[in-house]
């Protein structure tokens, strides 16, 4: 079965920066969408960052597009994100998520939490200002 197990959350000041990893197992593909998703309490869980592992193509939205970054290693089949510039709205639980079996034009069709089919157990970020 395909296994998502992310770690590296925490708590950070505002302003500073954390990495994430969600290492990868199971799938038999290797063009997979992996997105980062967040819910914050009392809010709805949204898309914060996706890559095609194949090609390594990504989207941001705007809340986080030149603060986020997410890549894939692909020798050890984990996607990170990177955060800097944290600020205490960006504290929420971080998801990772997978579809798998996904071409480039699908990195902007699936962006939402319906659209993925794995999921991670997530990972608390706490940014306190």
């Amino acid at each position: 079965p395909v296994r998502l197990v992310e770690s590296g959350g925490g708590s950070v000041q505002a302003g500073g920066s954390m990495r994430l990893s969600c290492a990868i197992s199971g799938t038999t593909y290797n063009n997979n969408c992996v997105a980062w998703f967040r819910q914050a309490p009392a809010k709805e869980r949204e898309g914060v960052a996706h890559i095609l592992t194949r090609g390594a193509y990504t989207y941001y939205p705007d809340s986080v597009q030149g603060r986020f970054t997410i890549s894939h290693d692909n020798d050890k089949n984990i996607v990170f994100i990177q955060m800097n510039s944290l600020e205490a709205e960006d504290t929420a639980m971080y998801y990772c998520a997978l579809r798998q079996n996904c071409d480039r034009v699908d990195l902007l069709r699936y962006l939402y939490q319906s659209d993925f089919h794995y999921w991670g157990q997530g990972t608390q970020v706490t940014v306190s200002s």
